[in-house]
């Protein structure tokens, strides 16, 4: 699946299970929280925190697919063009960051 096919894939949903988007400062602020679900989950599981019994459960991959849900709603309602501005941003990180990792000492 390509970005621009996810993005009809939940503009598709949203007509036919959500009745309409929320709107952008709605949906900002749900992004906002999915992604603090994400950073629970990295704190306790990867990070220094003690991972509560109650988070033990939680899946990773689904919380992270909440965060791209979100993401796709928002380009969707904003009239931006996921696939083309990823496309885009990725020519000028390779450009721009060719080197730039290989010759960072802190990374060797």
């Amino acid at each position: 699946m390509n970005i621009k096919n996810a993005q009809k894939d939940v503009d598709d949903w949203i007509k036919e299970h959500g009745v309409r988007y929320f709107n952008e400062l709605t949906n900002m602020a749900q992004l906002t929280e999915e992604v603090g679900e994400v950073a629970r989950i990295i704190a306790r599981r990867y990070g220094e925190q003690s991972e509560k019994e109650s988070d033990k459960d939680k899946d990773l991959g689904e919380e992270l697919a909440d965060v791209l849900f979100v993401t796709l709603c928002l380009a969707n309602q904003t009239g931006v063009d996921l696939q083309a501005a990823f496309d885009k941003r990725m020519y000028k990180k390779g450009k721009r960051d060719h080197d730039r990792h290989h010759n960072n000492e802190k990374l060797k």
